[in-house]
């Protein structure tokens, strides 16, 4: 696909960037089938191609409209085309560079520009825990669609302290802390059984990812900045080898600091050393050559009923991790349902389900119609994102994987 430049966008990073992927289309229409939205509403513009198209007339020169930014903010971000593109088009970098493109050219309105802001300072606000512990305690009370998002209140349970030679870092900052913060410290502790330490940074923060995805890409990139400031020094000492990623959202967003920072000459290497150090949690633990598999099976009779997985599109499709999860849940002697459509998107996608109430919800009832068919006793993810959203229209219940294990191992 030839894409001529419009004036205001020769030369530029972005437009450089996007002409190069461009140049990878070949509208062969395969991402269509694939695509969770375009499966829902059936129209070409709230699919990947029609969506490219969209990106290549606005920097061929046309003028955006809301329209445009609608089709555009309808994106999910899952990547599910990523995966079934034969070319390799980039389309989440693409989609980040039309997104920015478009809102420079589009005035939202008040009142999207006002929930966007309360979403992007709001859940990075330091009072976001204390307001979560707040809401999990007047959770009774709390109306049906906003206790939705507010999960259940969980005890994180001891932490083991650092012990280990062999130490990696662990960010903190996201919200997953305040909302389910057993999910680290179980990390923690089946880590800790493996000979590996789990250690944090303080002055680390959200990874980014939610500044990024609301408009406020330059906030994102100091997101990052910020990070990788908190990690170098133990990066630099050789004193962790890895950043362990609970959350998969965080983890394909970290993996892509090196891209994102590529054009920044104080952090570009930097930022490029702290991607190729990332590794999703089910990576770092299926590959530990420690890892207990004798016992793990010699427990299994502690192994009961059967387990749905939901990998999540940041995991399958950002990150291209697959079978990991599921692997070490079958080692630990569970038994995995069948699960249909399990490429497709749950709905959560960061802050989408705030920002697209009801294609989110949809899509969840969707996902939980086929995770449930095979009547599992639970369901198991690794994103923070999926874990409550799928949670708010089930009784089964939904944890993280690294829980069920650590059940097991404790």
């Amino acid at each position: 696909m030839q894409t001529n430049l419009a004036a205001a966008f020769k030369g530029t990073r972005e437009g450089e960037e996007a002409e190069a992927i461009l140049r990878r289309c070949v509208h062969c229409g395969f991402c269509t089938a694939t695509c969770p939205t375009y499966q829902l509403l059936g129209d070409e513009l709230d699919g990947p191609r029609g969506r490219i198209y969209l990106i290549k007339q606005v920097l061929e020169g046309a003028q955006a409209t809301g329209k445009t930014q609608t089709h555009l903010d309808r994106c999910l971000t899952c990547r599910n085309c990523e995966s079934t593109c034969p070319s390799g088009v980039e389309y989440g970098r693409l989609v980040d560079i039309g997104r920015k493109i478009v809102a420079l050219q589009v005035e939202r309105p008040l009142a999207d520009k006002l929930k966007r802001a309360a979403l992007a300072k709001g859940l990075n606000s330091p009072l976001f825990a204390p307001a979560m512990k707040l809401g999990q305690a007047l959770r009774f009370a709390v109306p049906g669609a906003l206790k939705a998002k507010v999960p259940a209140r969980q005890d994180a349970g001891p932490r083991p302290a650092p012990r280990h030679a062999r130490r990696m870092l662990l960010l903190e900052g996201c919200v997953q802390n305040a909302m389910m913060p057993n999910i680290n410290s179980a990390a923690a502790r089946v880590l800790d059984k493996l000979g590996v330490s789990l250690i944090a940074a303080p002055k680390a923060g959200c990874c980014g990812a939610l500044n990024f995805h609301l408009d406020y890409q330059d906030e994102g990139l100091d997101d990052m900045r910020r990070n990788i400031d908190a990690w170098w020094p133990m990066i630099e000492n050789a004193e962790v080898e890895a950043i362990a990623m609970t959350a998969s959202g965080c983890g394909v967003m970290v993996r892509e600091y090196g891209h994102l920072l590529a054009h920044d000459p104080a952090y570009a290497a930097r930022a490029q050393r702290v991607s190729s150090l990332t590794r999703d949690l089910s990576e770092i633990v299926a590959d530990e050559p420690t890892l207990p598999a004798a016992l793990l099976r010699a427990r299994a009779g502690e192994a009961s009923g059967r387990i749905a997985y939901h990998p999540p599109c940041t995991l399958q499709h950002g990150q291209q991790v697959r079978g990991r999860a599921e692997k070490i849940l079958a080692d630990a002697g569970f038994e995995l349902t069948a699960v249909a459509e399990s490429h497709l998107c749950c709905g959560s996608a960061g802050a989408y389900s705030v920002l697209n109430p009801e294609i989110s919800d949809q899509l969840k009832k969707r996902k939980l119609v086929n995770l449930e068919a095979g009547k599992p006793a639970t369901i198991c993810s690794s994103n923070i994102g999926c874990l409550t959203h799928l949670q708010s229209g089930t009784s089964t219940p939904v944890r993280h994987w690294v829980e069920v294990i650590d059940d097991i191992l404790a």
